[in-house]
C-alpha cells in the first residue's frame, strides 16, 4: 500500500499542543471579555443557504465563497460572521430583546490567494450591538472599551483606535460636488500603501486638483484630536457633515469617559473601510509600534443589518478581530510566548502490571480530590516513565512499586525541584 504524505492545505493554521495551549488562552481571554460586559453567546451554522450568503450579491466576496457539493449546490461555508448575523436576528426577531448585544467565535472559510499570514480556513472574534428602529450612538464607544479590555487582558495595553465617521466623509464630498466618492474612497484608502504622492496624482485624475488638494488636506490633519474636531466646521457646512461631525465627537467624548486614554485615540480622517458596507462610525485598531502588520480589530456602524431579509430596521455596529491571523503575526514578531503550562499536577506511574489496580485507587482519591491527575499504564523501564512525565510537564510523579504497595504508601516525586517523599494513602490530600 502507498503511504500518503500527510499535509495540510496551504491557507490554514494547525498547531503543536503548547502552541494551541497559547492560542486558546488568547481566545477564552477574548471570550471572558465579551461575557464579562454583558454579551451573549451565539453560535450559528459553518454552513449557510446560498441565497442567504449571495444577499448582497456578487463582487469578490463571492468569488471566494466555498460552495458545498452536492446535488442540490445551494449551500456554501460562511465568509464572516456578519451576514449569518443578520440572517439569526431576522428569524429570531421575537424572541430577542434589544438593543441585542452578541458575540461569536467562530472559523469562516474564504479563497484566499495562497501567501503568508493569509488564511482560507480562520477564527474571527465578534461583537455586536443590534438596535431595533435606533441605536445610540454611544454603544460604539461601549464596543471600544470591551475591545480596548480585552487587548489588556492578553497583555497588549497600548493599542490605538483609529477612528472616523463615514457621514462626515460623505458630507465633506458633497461640499466639493463630488457625486460619486467610490474612488476617491478607494483612492484614500490605499493611501498609506502608495504614498502621499502617488494618492494625489490618482485623486487628480479622478476628481481635478483643487479638489484633490482640498480632499488631502481634509484627510491629512494630524493635530491633537480635539484640535481636529475643533477645526473640522470649517471643512462643510451641509447637515450630512454636520451629522457626521457631532456623531464622531460623541463617539470620540465617550470613548474618553469609558477610560480609553486620548493617547490610545486617533482621529483618522482617511479610514474609509466598507465602502458599500458602513455609514457612519468606521474603527481600525493598531499594536503601537507594530503597525505593520495592520489592523488588528475593525469595524464600524450599519444603518440596516438585516435589509435584505426583514422590512425591520436593524441597525447596529459592530467590531471584529481576526484571531487567527493576529495570532500568526504575533508569533512572527515574537510576541507570545508558549509558556509550558502543567496540563496536569499528578502523574500516577506504577512501576509493574501487578500495581495497576493500586495505581487506580490512587487515581480515584486525587481525582475526588479535585486534582488534575492522569495515569501513565503503558509497559517500559522506569527511565521511560519519568521522561514521560518530565515531556508533559507534569508537577509531581506519582511513583507505586512493590515497597509502597507493602508500606500503603506512594512516593511522590516534586519534577522541578527533584525532591522525593512518601505518604501514606489515607494521607493523600493535598
Amino acid at each position: 500500500m502507498d503511504i500518503i504524505k500527510p499535509s495540510t492545505i496551504a491557507g490554514v493554521m494547525e498547531l503543536l499542543p503548547d502552541s494551541q495551549a497559547v492560542f486558546d488562552r488568547m481566545k477564552n481571554t477574548i471570550e471572558d471579555t465579551f461575557k464579562d460586559y454583558g454579551f451573549l453567546a451565539i453560535d450559528t451554522p459553518v454552513i449557510e443557504k446560498n441565497e442567504i450568503l449571495f444577499a448582497k450579491g456578487g463582487g469578490e466576496t463571492e468569488k471566494q465563497i466555498f460552495e458545498i457539493a452536492s446535488d442540490s449546490k445551494d449551500m456554501s461555508l460562511r465568509f464572516d460572521l456578519t451576514v449569518p448575523l443578520a440572517r439569526y436576528v431576522s428569524e429570531h426577531l421575537s424572541d430577542l430583546n434589544f438593543p441585542f448585544k452578541r458575540y461569536q467565535i467562530g472559523k469562516v472559510y474564504r479563497g484566499e490567494r495562497n501567501q503568508k499570514g493569509r488564511y482560507k480556513e480562520f477564527y474571527q472574534a465578534d461583537i455586536d450591538i443590534i438596535g431595533h428602529n435606533d441605536l445610540a450612538i454611544y454603544n460604539d464607544a461601549l464596543l471600544a472599551r470591551v475591545i480596548f479590555e480585552a487587548f489588556n487582558r492578553i497583555n497588549f495595553p497600548n493599542i490605538t483606535f483609529h477612528i472616523n465617521n463615514r457621514k462626515l466623509l460623505n458630507g465633506f464630498f458633497k461640499s466639493l460636488e463630488i457625486e460619486d466618492s467610490t474612488e476617491v474612497l478607494r483612492t484614500i484608502d490605499k493611501k498609506d500603501k502608495i504614498g502621499i504622492d502617488k494618492t494625489k496624482t490618482l485623486l487628480t485624475e479622478i476628481i481635478g486638483e483643487d479638489k484633490a488638494n482640498k480632499t488631502l488636506e481634509f484627510i491629512n490633519a494630524d493635530n491633537q484630536n480635539t484640535e481636529i474636531l475643533d477645526n473640522l466646521a470649517g471643512f462643510a457646512d451641509n447637515d450630512l457633515f454636520k451629522e457626521g461631525l457631532e456623531e464622531l465627537k460623541t463617539l470620540y467624548d465617550y470613548m474618553i469617559k469609558f477610560g480609553i486614554d486620548d493617547k490610545n485615540i486617533k482621529i483618522d480622517l482617511a479610514i474609509t473601510r466598507g465602502l458599500d458596507y458602513y455609514t457612519s462610525t468606521v474603527y481600525e485598531t493598531f499594536i503601537n509600534g507594530y503597525e505593520s502588520i495592520g489592523s488588528v480589530c475593525s469595524g464600524g456602524r450599519y444603518e440596516n443589518l438585516a435589509s435584505n431579509f426583514t422590512k425591520q430596521n436593524l441597525p447596529g455596529v459592530g467590531m471584529s478581530i481576526g484571531l487567527t491571523r493576529l495570532f500568526y503575526q504575533l508569533q512572527e514578531l515574537g510576541l507570545v510566548e508558549e509558556e509550558k503550562s502543567s496540563k496536569i499536577d499528578f502523574l500516577i506511574l506504577p512501576m509493574d502490571k501487578e500495581y495497576h489496580f493500586y495505581a487506580i485507587d490512587v487515581l480515584k482519591k486525587l481525582k475526588d480530590q479535585g486534582k488534575k491527575a492522569d495515569i501513565f499504564l503503558e509497559d517500559g523501564k522506569f527511565k521511560k516513565k519519568i521522561n514521560y512525565a518530565d515531556k508533559i510537564n507534569a508537577k509531581y510523579a506519582v511513583i507505586i512499586g512493590e515497597e509502597e504497595v507493602s508500606k500503603n504508601q506512594v512516593s511522590i516525586k516534586n519534577m522541578e525541584s527533584g525532591e522525593q517523599f512518601n505518604k501514606n494513602i489515607e494521607e493523600l490530600d493535598f
